[in-house]
């Protein structure tokens, strides 16, 4: 098993890092002819306008969709989930190109400037009934997007309470799309067959579920999966209230 990373831009580092502590490899990817040699593909955190020039110019957008197309897992964290959506909003002027394959919306930047990037407690009961450990995920956000609709067959892992006064920064068109939520929660985190996405980052944490979960996307094509899928590096259980030794740093 072998997942890849786009390597563009952004924390593509701290993915390969939790993926090792699973036993897995992870390789960057930053060629088209690199998708042809890896099982799944996880696109990181950064930058989403610079890493979307850097994947034109590499001619990078028609070989991602058509991994996706495949039907191979490939998650998307932060500026990956915009990359995965159907719809951006929120963007710079004259937008960036997607992959797509997401059914839903994404507000590039929904919860404001770098100045305003949180870490809160989310719910997550289909990772926790899945992957044990804790009902909760520490969600490291930061410059975060958030996904203001979703399809009918998009399903719904976590959804973080939000207050509407953080759109006040944004210009008039999208705090008008942003304040007709029906509720003050927002959409953080989704998956849609072979899709994965989170508007926050766990490869920022000691906490490997996520990835874990990702994996056992890729096992439900028909591959074994790890059998250390739900421990960190050094076998430390998560519910054990320990902190394990880490190769990088993360937020605690």
């Amino acid at each position: 098993m072998t997942i890849g990373v786009l390597a563009l831009q952004g924390s593509y580092n701290e993915h390969i890092s939790a993926l090792r502590r699973l036993g897995v490899k992870g390789v960057e990817i930053k060629k088209p002819g690199q998708l042809d040699n890896i099982s799944a593909l996880i696109i990181p955190g950064g930058e989403s306008t610079t890493m979307a020039k850097l994947a034109e110019y590499h001619n990078l957008f028609p070989a991602l969709r058509e991994f996706v197309k495949m039907g191979k897992p490939v998650w998307g964290t932060c500026a990956g989930l915009i990359f995965l959506a159907d719809k951006a909003i929120g963007q710079k002027e004259g937008g960036q190109e997607l992959v797509g394959g997401l059914d839903c919306t994404v507000h590039r930047n929904f919860f404001g400037s770098q100045i305003q990037s949180f870490e809160v407690d989310l719910s997550v009961p289909e990772l926790s009934a899945q992957e044990g450990g804790l009902p909760s995920f520490r969600g490291v956000f930061i410059r975060a997007p958030a996904i203001v609709e979703a399809g009918p067959g998009v399903e719904v892992l976590a959804a973080c309470p939000v207050s509407l006064k953080t759109t006040s920064s944004k210009s008039d068109a999208d705090t008008q799309e942003v304040e007709s939520l029906p509720e003050q929660k927002v959409i953080v985190a989704v998956k849609q067959g072979n899709l994965l996405g989170t508007a926050f980052h766990p490869e920022l944490t000691a906490d490997t579920r996520w990835h874990s979960y990702f994996l056992k996307m890729l096992a439900k094509e028909d591959e074994p999966a790890p059998t250390t899928l739900a421990v960190v590096e050094g076998g430390v259980d998560l519910t054990a209230g320990q902190t394990p030794e880490i190769e990088m740093p993360i937020y605690q």
